[in-house]
């Protein structure tokens, strides 16, 4: 499957980190920790896309999950591959390349490590928020039941409808698809196939899929906040998924 033009393209977004860099089972991870009390018992997994947990506008997005009251480990499943600040806009860059040299044989295995190592401190309960190529494991890990919540923002690498209806017969995961209007690997069809599996009620854990018109791929992460509908539907993404975590981990 190609990846879209959006994938690999985006604005910086200004601000300072809060959270720390720290290594959990040898995975390095950004960690943003609530600064009031929190439930040790539960964290979100934050995936972030191809840029990985280095890229600024991830580390100021778990930083505001852990404002809300959760604590939040971003992981760095791309072992330290993820790519780098001048790569967004290169015509020449090729992301299918460095594609081959990151699939689940190489990504999945930092998730599971770092899953196993925070079980051991006490965490019981795992909610997930995917981005573009982190939703792709968002997904897999819910097909495990690894993690209780998901959440997927313009999800990549998805299988339609075959990954819609594997989540719906294997995971109990309540799940939320944070949607746009210009969307190359989660167009209208697949959400519309999305909402005719899981929707009116017929997935039992829970099931919410939010639309954001005027924004395309990325724009959950990586949106130009100059657009007032971007910024509209960044900000809504967000929102939604604190208030789906909220309500169901």
């Amino acid at each position: 499957m190609s990846f879209c033009k959006h994938c690999i393209q985006g604005v910086r977004h200004e601000g300072e980190a809060l959270g720390k860099l720290e290594t959990i089972a040898g995975v390095d991870c950004y960690i943003a920790t609530p600064t009031v009390d929190y439930p040790k018992d539960k964290v979100i997994l934050f995936l972030p896309d191809v840029f990985g947990i280095e890229l600024i506008n991830n580390k100021l997005l778990a930083d505001d999950f852990a404002k809300n009251g959760f604590k939040v480990v971003a992981i760095d499943y791309l072992n330290g591959g993820a790519l780098a600040g001048d790569a967004m806009n290169s015509p020449s860059f090729d992301f299918m390349g460095w594609l081959s040299k990151h699939g689940a044989e190489q990504t999945r295995p930092p998730l599971d490590k770092v899953i196993t190592a925070l079980k051991a401190e006490g965490v019981t309960k795992f909610g997930a928020t995917g981005y573009c190529f982190g939703g792709r494991y968002t997904f897999d890990l819910a097909f495990d039941n690894a993690i209780q919540c998901a959440v997927v923002s313009h999800p990549s690498l998805l299988k339609v409808p075959q990954d819609l209806e594997t989540y719906f017969s294997k995971s109990q995961a309540p799940l939320l698809i944070n949607s746009c209007e210009v969307d190359q690997m989660f167009p209208i069809a697949a959400q519309a196939q999305a909402d005719g599996i899981f929707g009116d009620g017929k997935f039992a854990p829970g099931y919410k899929r939010e639309y954001f018109p005027g924004c395309t791929h990325g724009f959950a992460v990586r949106g130009d906040m100059k657009d007032p509908l971007i910024k509209a539907g960044k900000e809504g993404s967000f929102k939604a998924a604190v208030e789906f975590f909220i309500a169901h981990l």
